[in-house]
């Protein structure tokens, strides 16, 4: 059975990185692991195509040689999704879909042939059996959760490694804590499971022997959730792989309790992880205890930051305005946590409330729910919930806000404020640092875009200078978040316009 994974195209938004590609010669940031880990799961003898949208089209002759289609994506995707769908009903095929969206809203899509929902370690195999046998149902759902122990190695020979910024590989899933707004748990649970450290390190030598020497993004929701299992288990690994196949650098996600292990911290950075994403959410206790986000209250989250930085980790934040015990001084209070904290890379949204959430329970149940689907853009200036401030107030304080957040100005600020905490050392070094061609010319055409074209082009050229006497060690990574930002600010400009 001649086999067509597709990955649908993603909107202009914030972790897109559009904008910023282009400077490194790149299509897209990340791959499709799950339809790449779906593959492996797959007959052998099946013959299987992969088509992403990102990198590529998707052509008629690629639907007219599919005798199915395999369909994973994330909310987000949506538009791209029902683009799809219409195409593969229209030429006949067979469409056979899965992940978060589908698994979060099958009811949005009775038009797909076969639903193959929650984890597909658990619910492909009945169905490919079915399949085989000539009774396929529609849907395949499970409330158990997958042994990771038995996820393959995804099939990276599918893909067209050089259109990608980063490669991408998963630890574990699945999160302890229960945060009002997050699918996470009602998706993977709140009991992490993790792989081994013989199959993270199978993954990461499968990429390196194929030859990706570059950036890994650890997907995982918080990479931390099982500290005994990373620290006494994947970390070590990773340290001893390093040693004998250097190039790899790595970032991730995790909550913001990290910052009490100095010895967690020292040994991430030891084993090559550079950058890790933290939901910070508010710095407003009372939305905090609104949300559930327990961990996050009663700390100097400021410190938090500043203390990761200065292990080595770049900090990322994750940050959500529309709380109801947001007040009108909520996002200035937020803008001056990021400036002061010096995250460079702030995502900043609106609530939104996420199909499966205790949080999409609570506003249906109260009638302030707009849509029962959301966008799954929380930056994109729109919420499907009704808040408890005036809407138009919120959304006008959200719009100035992000304008406020990438302004030039404000943002080349914090980047020398995290410059001058960031603690940089052979093992977190970015691989930028090796001034390879693609740093090179990345270097080149930000010069031309950013330093002569671009209205930033003060702040651009003065960070250099700043950054050429004050961390020279640091010159390559200040490059990178001078293009980072620009990705940021048109990104805002998109949606704000």
């Amino acid at each position: 059975m001649n086999c067509l994974l597709v990955y649908p195209e993603f909107p202009d938004t914030f972790w897109s990185f559009k904008h910023a590609l282009h400077f490194v010669g790149k299509r897209s940031a990340l791959p499709p692991l799950g339809l790449l880990t779906v593959a492996a799961m797959l007959p052998l003898g099946w013959p299987k195509r992969l088509v992403d949208l990102n990198v590529a089209i998707l052509a008629d002759a690629d639907l007219d040689w599919a005798d199915c289609v395999f369909l994973s994506a994330m909310t987000v995707q949506r538009t791209s999704v029902r683009l799809i769908i219409a195409r593969c009903k229209a030429r006949g095929v067979r469409i056979i879909a899965g992940g978060p969206l589908f698994t979060s809203e099958p009811e949005q899509f009775d038009e797909v042939d076969h639903l193959v929902l929650n984890e597909g370690e658990l619910t492909l195999p009945p169905f490919l059996h079915d399949l085989e046998v000539g009774i396929p149902k529609h849907i395949y759902a499970t409330s158990e959760f997958a042994d990771l122990h038995k996820s393959p190695v995804p099939l990276w020979d599918l893909l067209d490694r050089d259109a990608y910024a980063t490669m991408a590989v998963q630890y574990s899933r699945g999160c302890p804590f229960d945060c009002e707004f997050c699918n996470v748990t009602a998706l993977l649970g709140h009991v992490p499971r993790t792989k081994s450290a013989a199959q993270v390190i199978g993954e990461l030598q499968a990429l390196y022997d194929l030859g990706w020497h570059r950036g890994v993004f650890f997907v995982d929701d918080n990479l931390i959730g099982n500290k005994k299992a990373l620290m006494i288990d994947l970390l070590p690994s990773l340290i001893d792989w390093r040693t004998r196949n250097p190039g790899m650098d790595f970032n991730t996600e995790a909550s913001i309790n990290l910052a009490d292990d100095a010895a967690m911290m020292n040994q991430m950075v030891k084993a090559g992880f550079t950058m890790v994403f933290v939901g910070i959410e508010t710095p407003d206790a009372a939305s905090l205890a609104e949300c559930n986000k327990k961990h996050n209250l009663n700390r100097d989250m400021v410190a938090d930051v500043k203390r990761m930085q200065r292990a080595g980790l770049q900090v990322q934040g994750g940050f959500i305005v529309g709380f109801d015990s947001d007040t009108s001084s909520s996002v200035s209070r937020i803008l001056d946590f990021i400036q002061r904290a010096g995250i460079a890379s702030a995502m900043v949204g609106l609530l939104q409330a996420m199909p499966g959430t205790r949080l999409h329970e609570r506003m249906k149940e109260s009638g302030r729910l707009l849509e029962q689907v959301t966008s799954g853009d929380n930056v994109n200036g729109t919420s499907n919930i009704i808040p408890q401030m005036d809407a138009m107030v919120l959304r006008e304080q959200y719009r100035d806000g992000l304008r406020r957040l990438y302004s030039p100005k404000a943002y080349y600020s914090r980047v020398r404020t995290f410059l001058l905490e960031y603690k940089i050392s052979r093992s977190n070094a970015p691989f930028s640092l090796r001034y390879e061609l693609q740093q090179l010319l990345a270097f080149a055409r930000s010069i031309g875009r950013l330093g002569i074209v671009g209205r930033e082009r003060a702040e651009y050229w003065k960070l250099l200078m700043w950054t050429l006497f004050r961390r020279p060690k640091a010159f390559p990574l200040a490059i990178t978040l001078a293009i980072c930002g620009y990705h940021f600010r048109r990104t805002c400009e998109v949606h704000l316009a």
